[in-house]
């Protein structure tokens, strides 16, 4: 299966609601759900849509992104023709090699924009996760002649800390736009953008250039808003789970849905989520362990006490150790005797033994990579 449409991610969203998780690496690189990074989604969903060429637009902390993707090989993107393509940054007469912006960013790959023989262009960001396929969405915007399509779901709520390109579609019953917010204080809309847009080539490249010669910078508040009366904009709707990684609390509320059997099977259903491929031995537990509604990866060694948790590749837990409602990243050692709730530990972080760290649902601690506590 083939689809008529280039795939185009931009990873150079920088959140500092996101805190320690970000310091390091890059929204699209933060992991997820045990043995996933946040980039695994929106790739596996280009995939299993028949997208055959994507481009991955980087800016910055993106060495542990490309490390993650190497060839694209786990997503069948290692290919003689088309493939995965990654856009870093570069310095030339007419780039300064740092971007202001998003325009700036997918202007300075219009090279690999014009090479593209597709005709349809899916550009999205990467903090947002969900699991769908994106054929009836372009044969959507095929159909009624949008200019721009938006994907998006209803969300009931607002977090107050999460207002990080919080787009709200206002639409008529036919779905198209009749006026758009961007990070509004009280929306007047539940039906919040999940970062994806589907339009014609030509017309990203015109609306970036012409962007561009009057100085603007940003696609959603200059791009976006600035012609949501002069261009045809729909939305779709997705019923499917959405995970919007805005904020540490968001992070931590999202990775404990995952435990919730509806959620995972929703994440997780025939529309396969490709990743890294690291050969491990299978996790093991000891005579006394304890492990009650948990995630755990390969890898992992567990002689203590483990409940509501997510544990990801080659973590230990020692004999009478505690760990609950806690996300517990690669290569985390947790000593004897310790006791941990409501903790965010990145990788390679060091417990000792005795140590105790208890946060809470509304604030979960977090401890940065490769520290010892």
């Amino acid at each position: 299966m083939s689809t008529n449409a280039f795939g185009l991610i931009y990873t150079g969203d920088n959140n500092p609601q996101l805190k320690d998780l970000t310091s390091s690496r890059s929204i699209a690189a933060t992991p997820f759900g045990g043995r996933y990074r946040c980039i695994d989604f929106i790739l596996s969903n280009l995939v299993n849509s028949g997208i055959s060429s994507v481009g991955l637009i980087t800016q910055k902390n993106y060495h542990s992104l490309m490390d993650h993707l190497g060839s694209g090989k786990e997503w069948d993107l290692n290919r003689k023709r088309e493939g995965l393509f990654i856009l870093p940054p570069f310095l030339t007469k007419g780039n300064e090699g740092v971007y202001r912006g998003s325009v700036d960013a997918l202007r300075s790959v219009l090279g690999y924009v014009r090479r593209c023989p597709q005709k349809y262009c899916i550009l999205t960001g990467s903090h947002t996760i969900f699991n769908i396929r994106f054929n009836d969405m372009l044969q959507a915007h095929i159909d009624t002649g949008a200019d721009i399509t938006i994907l998006y779901n209803e969300v009931p709520t607002l977090d107050p800390e999460a207002q990080n390109n919080d787009l709200r579609l206002i639409l008529d019953a036919d779905e198209r736009v009749q006026d758009l917010e961007l990070n509004p204080y009280r929306p007047k809309s539940d039906k919040q953008s999940c970062d994806v847009f589907i339009l014609d080539k030509n017309l990203l490249e015109f609306l970036l250039e012409e962007a561009y010669a009057r100085g603007d910078y940003d696609f959603y508040r200059d791009i976006l808003l600035k012609k949501k009366h002069s261009l045809h904009m729909r939305g779709y709707k997705t019923s499917r789970y959405v995970a919007r990684l805005d904020s540490l609390m968001t992070y931590f509320t999202h990775s404990m849905d995952l435990l919730r059997a509806d959620v995972a099977h929703d994440l997780f259903d025939e529309n396969r989520v490709f990743t890294k491929v690291k050969d491990e031995v299978p996790a093991r537990y000891g005579a006394n362990a304890r492990v009650a509604n948990s995630i755990l990866a390969d890898g992992c060694v567990v002689e203590g006490q483990v409940e509501n948790s997510l544990l990801f590749r080659g973590v230990r837990v020692a004999k009478t150790a505690v760990v609950r409602n806690s996300i517990i990243m690669q290569g985390v050692s947790v000593g004897e005797g310790a006791v941990l709730d409501h903790v965010i530990l990145d990788k390679g972080v060091t417990v000792g033994n005795n140590r105790m760290l208890t946060g809470y649902d509304s604030f979960p601690i977090i401890v940065r990579k490769n520290q010892a506590v």
